[in-house]
């Protein structure tokens, strides 16, 4: 990043200014709460930095971590923003930013992200609230063709995407994040840095993935054993078992929930929140193998 750059972001209009000129109010049905604070928004980028390849960014609205980034030192910027309004907005920022910062208009729910970084990428946002979980899930298979993620969430799916085994948190969420990732909660961010400010405390979390998956599993299995088990998990395993058993017939045929147990030689008392994510896998597997 040359000094040039630098100086033309550092001198841009302050982001309430941006906002006001540009009628930039935030919306509740585009999940809209933009993080003003420079502070914040440098401590994200820096969690993410460094930069060796494309970092996306998604809903930038002002552009507060957008220019947080490139004064980061991110040589390729693409922001996925919806809001046309946003986009107006982000001109001047595009200008100052000399080619590294390319404004996609459309939805991150639409967006292939594995053909905008090239072989290895990164994912930095503020997610919207409303669909943050689901983006997530749909990168979980875009993996090949990223380097990290950090994201900032509800503080409650956080914790729910970076829970242990054993404790209440504990879930599908985070044995199919997990599975494919080292998670990690990098720190919280109140509700007065936002504007306006949701009535959450929000979470960065940092989303490595693994080289490997943590233990062999069909992913589509994995989820349905987690689905099922996740669905009753008040319940004992031994219990829980019969309905995913009675779900994946064979040749119309239930699979022995029994079977399951001794394939995989888990305990039938267990609940689902004490199951190690390895324990899932095998749960899938052994599923694997009775259908074939």
């Amino acid at each position: 990043m040359t000094d040039a750059v630098i100086d033309a972001i550092a001198s841009l209009p302050p982001l309430r200014e941006t906002i006001r000129s540009n009628g930039l109010d935030a919306r509740k049905n585009l999940g809209q709460n933009f993080l003003l604070d420079l502070n914040l928004t440098g401590r994200i980028a820096r969690s993410a930095a460094p930069f060796s390849s494309t970092v996306v960014e998604i809903g930038p609205g002002p552009g507060g971590l957008t220019r947080a980034l490139l004064m980061e030192g991110a040589e390729d910027v693409i922001a996925i923003e919806k809001d046309r309004r946003a986009i107006d907005a982000l001109a001047p920022l595009v200008d100052a930013a000399a080619g590294r910062l390319r404004i996609i208009e459309g939805d991150a729910l639409e967006v292939d992200i594995a053909s905008l970084v090239g072989p290895k990428g990164q994912i930095v946002a503020n997610l919207p609230y409303n669909i943050a979980t689901v983006l997530l899930l749909n990168w979980l298979d875009q993996l090949d063709h990223l380097s990290a993620m950090t994201l900032m969430f509800q503080k409650e799916v956080g914790q729910r995407i970076t829970a242990s085994p054993g404790s209440g948190e504990f879930g599908r969420l985070a044995v199919m994040c997990q599975w494919l990732c080292r998670a990690v909660m990098l720190f919280d961010i109140p509700p007065q840095a936002f504007v306006p400010p949701p009535k959450v405390t929000s979470s960065v979390v940092q989303l490595i993935p693994r080289p490997n998956p943590l233990a062999q599993a069909d992913k589509t299995l994995l989820e349905d054993v987690t689905r099922v088990l996740f669905g009753q998990r008040r319940k004992m395993l031994r219990a829980s078992l019969k309905t995913l058993a009675s779900q994946m017939k064979v040749k119309g045929k239930a699979i022995d929930p029994a079977h399951l147990l001794e394939a995989t030689g888990i305990d039938g008392q267990s609940r689902p929140e004490r199951l190690e994510i390895e324990d899932f896998c095998r749960l899938a597997e052994a599923v694997k193998a009775a259908r074939t």
